[in-house]
């Protein structure tokens, strides 16, 4: 299945976006100072932590399919789409009261019991062993049922999907399967605000590179996919960046094929411990993405840290593990001899601008404390 990821639709989705209540564009950060210090033109960094007063960039993907799912069930056409018709009594009459489930590692989750709860309706989450509590709770402060279970992510998402099937519930996951392609392409758009926000705040400066972190993959398809729209010949390499405990689409662009990753994918990236590759995101990263690196934890932490204690004059930024990695990679790309090999096949020179996208804050503040506190996961020798 295509999925379209142009800027038109971008657009769209932004326009829907807009209608949200307390919606607001995210902040581009521009780390000059950084940049400077790394040898580069340019080092900004898009920062998602203030999105909707979730801490996170998820809830552009699932509060946008729901919102399709719901204008499709009302009749309405997606340029007349918005929280206010969705809300109306009329639309709550014909609607009845949905039930929204899904599986999570926190930060997706908590964006469908957000959207479900401001639209009215009910939401069930899962999520997988190791999850922090924090993350649990906060998926409960918005009204939604959430348990974890003993499974890992992947397993909770099969969970989901029969659940939803046994109990008439609506299915909301951004990876998928056989029979389940529209939901996870409506989310993958629903990210393309969070992509057009950024080239427009760019003020007409265009990056040579972005890093894109991945878990299933549909986050960094969606970006690449945008930016090959926006701007055509010009469009930044696009590098993946995942933990290599859960380095599904590495291993997929290693391969050429859908490949899947088991076990307990045990990385502090909680949001990027994902097995099972989105096939309709693989498809637009495919053709759309040059690099795919697999790192160890400490490049997350070391991001954390980084991001967290900036240069006299640059701002600050409070980024989780999941959000961190891609500056993690790249400061540490430009300061070790150790990845020179890597920093040269990557043309990271003293001509590069790059964009990153730290797309969850805190969301574990005990974790990100002993990190950048107390320096827990120190960088490699």
């Amino acid at each position: 299945m295509r999925v379209d990821l142009s800027v038109g639709i971008a657009k769209k989705v932004l326009s829907y976006h807009r209608s949200l209540p307390n919606f607001a564009a995210t902040p581009l950060s521009n780390l000059y100072n950084l940049g400077v210090h790394l040898g580069i033109k340019g080092f900004f960094v898009k920062d998602e932590s203030y999105r909707l007063g979730l801490n996170a960039f998820k809830v552009l993907g699932a509060g946008y399919a729901m919102g399709k799912w719901m204008g499709a069930k009302l009749g309405i056409p997606d340029e007349e789409l918005s929280f206010e018709r969705l809300t109306t009594p009329e639309a709550a009459k014909q609607l009845g009261t949905v039930t929204f489930v899904s599986a999570t590692d926190g930060n997706h989750g908590r964006g469908v019991a957000w959207t479900a709860q401001q639209m009215g309706h009910e939401a069930v989450i899962y999520m997988p062993k190791g999850t922090a509590a924090e993350r649990l709770e906060n998926i409960r402060a918005c009204g939604a049922k959430a348990e974890i279970l003993p499974m890992n992510y992947d397993e909770c998402v099969d969970k989901a999907a029969a659940d939803a099937k046994k109990y008439g519930w609506v299915l909301v996951q951004d990876t998928a399967f056989e029979g389940y392609e529209e939901v996870p392409t409506w989310i993958m758009q629903g990210y393309l605000t969070m992509a057009l926000e950024a080239a427009g705040q760019l003020e007409g400066v265009v990056p040579t590179h972005v890093f894109l972190q991945a878990g299933v993959g549909s986050m960094p398809g969606a970006v690449a996919g945008l930016m090959a729209d926006y701007y055509g010949e010009e469009k930044p390499t696009v590098v993946i960046v995942e933990p290599n405990k859960a380095s599904c689409v590495y291993q997929t662009a290693a391969a050429g094929s859908i490949q899947t990753v088991s076990g307990d994918m045990d990385t502090i990236m909680a949001g990027l411990a994902c097995g099972r590759p989105n096939p309709v995101a693989w498809d637009v990263l495919a053709q759309t993405t040059e690099f795919a690196v697999s790192c160890p934890d400490w490049v997350a932490a070391h991001g954390m840290r980084v991001l967290g204690n900036p240069l006299k004059g640059d701002p600050r930024i409070i980024s989780g593990e999941s959000g961190a990695v891609t500056a993690g990679l790249m400061t540490a790309l430009m300061q070790r001899e150790d990845l020179v090999w890597l920093r040269n096949r990557l043309h990271l020179n003293k001509d590069s601008v790059i964009l990153c996208f730290s797309t969850e804050g805190d969301t574990d503040m005990q974790n990100y404390r002993s990190i950048v506190w107390d320096g827990k996961y120190p960088n490699a020798e």
